[in-house]
């Protein structure tokens, strides 16, 4: 039987890098909140995904009210993220059962492809021996270390890893019971850090995280293009 498909949208954060009061995740891309556009992609390529939105607490009035203006009628559960990224999705792992296929996807990247999210779903629901998926790019700049003792990491043993990140739930959930480390930068970590092995899938270079000003320019600009 098929797995049942869950989304973590991960929008937790205050967006202070952005410089405005708004947060991040609530701006228009091209006349649309940012976060909608993400969740559109996602159920573009997976109409019966089961969202799962991460906000801060004190937003979810402000999201339930964008949805309703931009008529964006997605059937969602909505869960307060936590002091860390790690803890926002830890808790949003409670609402997803065993026996399931989890993607967690950063809520600022919207420009994702419904193509990769289908690629990497399928490749998921066929391969019951990948308990783990990330979307890799190749690293395109010269990489150095600013530690005089360490040396420079080798370009092409290195990639850029994105989101979606998708899991068996029940392996993910088992990673997010252990205690939290700064070390975790991302849920592949964290998986690795429990012996969950990882596999890779070929990702897109215009799948960018929107963190700062110039970002959402860029972002205004592929969109426009594409």
């Amino acid at each position: 039987m098929r797995r049942k498909i869950y989304g973590i949208f991960v929008a937790g954060g205050s967006g202070t890098r952005m410089g405005g009061e708004v947060p991040k995740q609530f701006l228009l891309l091209d006349g649309r909140p940012i976060l909608q556009r993400t969740i559109e992609r996602f159920l573009e390529a997976e109409p019966e995904l089961k969202v799962i939105t991460v906000l801060p607490r004190a937003h979810f009035q402000t999201w339930k009210d964008l949805c309703a203006v931009h008529s964006f009628h997605c059937p969602q559960t909505l869960v307060a993220g936590g002091l860390t990224r790690f803890h926002s999705v830890q808790n949003a792992l409670r609402k997803v059962p065993d026996g399931a296929v989890v993607s967690i996807h950063d809520g600022v990247r919207p420009l994702i492809s419904a193509a990769l999210v289908r690629r990497m779903l399928d490749r998921m629901a066929s391969d019951e021996d990948c308990p783990a998926l990330l979307p890799v790019v190749p690293v395109v700049d010269t990489l150095r270390s600013t530690d005089p003792g360490v040396p420079d990491p080798d370009r092409s043993k290195t990639v850029a890893v994105q989101t979606p990140q998708i899991f068996r739930s029940e392996a993910i959930k088992a990673a997010y019971r252990q205690a939290y480390d700064l070390s975790f930068t991302d849920d592949a970590s964290v998986a690795a850090r429990n012996g969950i092995p990882l596999a890779f899938e070929q990702g897109e270079r215009f799948n960018l995280k929107i963190t700062t000003p110039e970002d959402l320019v860029l972002a205004e600009a592929i969109l426009t293009r594409q």
